[in-house]
């Protein structure tokens, strides 16, 4: 569980009713400021949003939107040559000169350390994190320099140490939001083989992972929303032109679009405002698999967790 110092006591959030119409923000991004008034994402420009794994695709595209809409975004890659493309393109297209960029393999967990300190150091005051970064698993089961199941660790360890790890500044900057990418594909977790070393099947190796991101959400909203910290998961599309989808898939079905204004709606619509602990299909709540609602399983993720992470 939280520190005492991580659920320090600031208010106490009620839940409201996110059913509502819901505009597109992708859309509302590529326009003028002042079509965006009502919408509450013009309060955008005022924050700091750390996006993991932002040098291409889902997390390039939504970085792009949060400049445009003027946001301070703070870019996670894992390397420099295109963490530095993905700032020149992105400000050269927003005219957002609030560009910043942070490299950490999250396969290392003494990287994601180091990601965490010094974006706290740099960035006392954190509004929004999304733990968007994922790995897509090779045919042949591979290790992280932990000795992690690679999926496990990319996807589900990294956002876990991560996030316990800004909690302070997402505090700081309270009201925050903590939003992380699932996906619908969702397998349940076998205690017994967690990292597949003797059934390895690549697809539910990342469907697993997924699922322990759903868990960790479930866990993580109650214990920080006293702290004026939301979280919720998302599954914001189905195959999208991604390098992740098309690994697995080679085939699309949702646009680049779509996924993005999902991520958005969580990220600036103040209809959400003080609504946690819930998993959405693109931009509805819904069900996610039904292991994520045993709480002695949660209970069990967490505190596995913290013992391969060794959080604090």
């Amino acid at each position: 569980m939280l520190s005492l110092h991580e659920r320090e006591i600031v208010m106490r959030i009620s839940p409201r009713d996110a059913k509502h119409h819901v505009p597109n923000y992708f859309q509302m991004a590529s326009s003028t400021f002042l079509s965006l008034k009502g919408y509450g994402v013009e309060l955008i420009a005022e924050q700091t949003i750390l996006i993991t794994g932002a040098t291409d695709g889902l997390g390039k595209a939504t970085a792009l939107a949060l400049a445009k809409l003027g946001a301070r975004v703070l870019l996670h890659g894992r390397d420099e040559a295109r963490l530095a493309l993905a700032k020149a393109d992105i400000t050269a297209e927003s005219g957002n000169p609030k560009i910043a960029t942070y490299r950490a393999d999250l396969a290392v967990l003494a990287e994601v350390r180091h990601l965490a300190y010094t974006v706290l150091a740099e960035h006392p005051a954190l509004h929004t994190l999304i733990n968007n970064a994922a790995a897509a698993g090779s045919p042949t089961r591979s290790l992280s320099a932990d000795g992690h199941e690679m999926q496990f660790a990319v996807n589900y360890l990294a956002p876990f140490l991560l996030t316990r790890l800004l909690l302070p500044a997402l505090a700081a900057g309270a009201p925050s939001r903590i939003i992380n990418v699932s996906s619908a594909g969702q397998f349940p977790i076998n205690f017994d083989d967690m990292m597949m070393a003797q059934n390895y099947q690549p697809l539910d190796a990342y469907r697993q992972s997924k699922l322990a991101q759903v868990m960790f959400t479930f866990s993580l909203a109650p214990q920080v929303a006293d702290a004026g910290i939301t979280v919720n998961v998302l599954h914001p599309g189905s195959m999208m032109p991604t390098k992740l989808a098309q690994g697995f898939f080679n085939r699309s079905m949702d646009t680049l679009e779509t996924g993005v204004n999902s991520v958005l709606r969580l990220a600036s619509d103040p209809a959400l405002d003080g609504v946690t602990g819930l998993y959405f299909d693109h931009l509805t709540e819904t069900r996610a698999n039904e292991q994520a609602y045993d709480a002695d399983v949660r209970r069990r993720l967490w505190a596995l967790s913290e013992q391969l992470t060794q959080a604090e």
